[in-house]
């Protein structure tokens, strides 16, 4: 039986779960599970690196403990940050968060140089104001010229413990710097920013193999042997890897801190719709592209959950809301103001106010308010979806925490009219331990790997209930006004 460890970093925590596929079906056991978060430091926000590379040696140690001699392991984590190295091989300074303000006008800034339409035709990915492109853009001039090697999160991790850099593609690409055409970094926005391509380490595919753990730190750790594959080190590419679909007519709803919704393609899609829409072609494993919109997601009640010390559960924010009038209170959740606002709760209740609506006041009213914009959210970008796509869709997967909330699935299959299979939760570990095991040789291709995930893990189905349609085009033309009208 062959053990595969599978490293999963989010923005507020990270686990290493123990893989292992016994007669045809995927067994996940949790080894260790630590907490994640930014830091703020003169008036920035860093991420603290060198204790996320210590927490996977931790997960490894633990591996070790519990019998696992020999293993492969993928990481995967958040997208866009980068840390950069020097010749030596060195950390240069502190690794910025993307919620960091320093790039609140970098993307204005850039587009004095070349415009969004070059830049979308040349990346096909989406205009997000902390984009790698924009990030480096007003990084510190001399730190840069500094860097031998410019790498983000997941091949940082990959370099301290294996010694070998490399550059998986489905992370790369969301640093608005991959040329669709090419297939590398482009060389015009490489020169915009005072950068050379030998900064940036090579592109290789998911299921690369990297090689083994540097052996003084198996030796000083007392670690397993193993050996790294590259997983898609982009969160969502293993989670897209991980939706139990069958068949072509299907989306995916990816529900965590972002909510990623899209379909998988074989080919981007860079139309001038898709581009005025603000969709984005992110690069997948298997020659695929995640043609897919980011939403706030879960951000906005985790927020709402720690400025209410933690009172109440998830749970129990979703009971609370089915008790609160439905639709009284609506945000535009992907507006600039949630993203990293001192207060989530004043932000909400503000903007409310600023458009004339009933301020949300109890915990059940904000927790309502916040789900009715996700599942009008949903609802919009998929009808955007089949307009820009001119595909059908039959089906909509939602997996990852959000797929839990049970209130909020009925909610979006509602207002979808459509079938929604939730689960499983897992879904980001799912798709990298498939991607090692495809490498390994245990599983043929991706489609064998999610009708072994259909298999081994629950999948609840929600049917959509009757709306009246009068109402909902109400809502929707509501939702519509403060998403594209909103009060500066």
């Amino acid at each position: 039986m062959n053990n595969y460890l599978a490293v999963d970093i989010g923005a507020s925590s990270g686990r290493v779960i123990w893989g292992t596929l016994q007669e045809g079906v995927l067994r996940l056991q949790e080894i260790h599970r630590f907490n994640n978060g930014f830091i703020e430091k003169e008036g920035h926000y860093y991420w603290d690196i060198e204790n996320l590379l210590s927490q996977i040696i931790q997960g490894l140690q633990q591996a070790k403990r519990l019998g696992v001699e020999e293993c492969t392991l993928g990481i995967d984590t958040w997208a866009v940050d980068y840390v950069l190295v020097g010749s030596s091989g060195e950390r240069i300074g502190e690794v910025y968060s993307y919620r960091d303000s320093r790039t609140d006008r970098a993307a204005n800034l850039l587009h004095q140089k070349i415009s969004f339409q070059e830049l979308y035709a040349k990346t096909g990915i989406q205009q997000l104001s902390f984009n790698t492109l924009y990030q480096l853009s007003v990084h510190e001039h001399e730190e840069l010229r500094k860097a031998e090697q410019i790498m983000l999160v997941p091949d940082y991790l990959h370099y301290r413990l294996t010694g070998i850099s490399k550059s998986e593609v489905t992370n790369a690409s969301t640093t608005q710097m991959l040329n669709l055409h090419t297939q590398d970094y482009d060389v015009d926005l490489l020169a915009l920013l005072g950068l050379q391509r030998n900064q940036f380490p090579e592109l290789v595919q998911p299921g690369f193999r990297l090689g083994p753990i540097r052996e003084e730190l198996v030796q000083a750790y007392h670690l397993p042997q193993c050996e790294l594959i590259c997983a898609a080190t982009h969160d969502t590419a293993s989670a897209v890897l991980g939706v139990p679909a069958r068949g072509e007519s299907w989306g995916y709803l990816s529900s965590g801190t972002w909510s990623l919704i899209g379909v998988e393609r074989k080919q981007p899609l860079t139309s001038h719709l898709a581009m005025e829409s603000n969709y984005t072609n992110e690069w997948g494993a298997c020659g695929t592209y995640r043609f897919l919109k980011n939403v706030m997601g879960m951000w906005l009640i985790q927020q709402v959950r720690k400025e209410y010390d933690n009172a109440y559960s998830f749970a129990e924010f979703a009971d609370l809301a089915t008790a609160a009038e439905p639709f009284r209170s609506l945000i535009p959740c992907n507006d600039d103001r949630f993203l990293n606002p001192p207060n989530m709760t004043e932000a909400i209740r503000s903007f409310c106010a600023q458009t004339g609506q009933p301020v949300p006041d109890t915990p059940g009213e904000i927790a309502r308010c916040i789900f009715d914009s996700l599942a009008l959210s949903y609802d919009a970008y998929v009808r955007e979806i089949k307009k820009i796509t001119g595909e059908s869709l039959e089906q909509l997967h939602i997996v990852g925490g959000g797929s839990n909330n049970e209130f909020l699935c009925q909610l979006s299959a509602d207002l979808l009219g459509m079938d929604i299979e939730a689960g499983p939760t897992e879904s980001t570990i799912l798709g990298n331990l498939a991607i090692q095991m495809i490498a390994d040789g245990a599983i043929r291709d991706i489609q064998e790997a999610r009708d072994i995930i259909r298999h081994s893990f629950a999948i609840r189905t929600y049917k959509p209930q009757p709306v009246d349609p009068e109402m909902l085009s109400e809502l929707r033309a509501k939702f519509h006004s403060l998403h594209f009208n909103r009060i500066n």
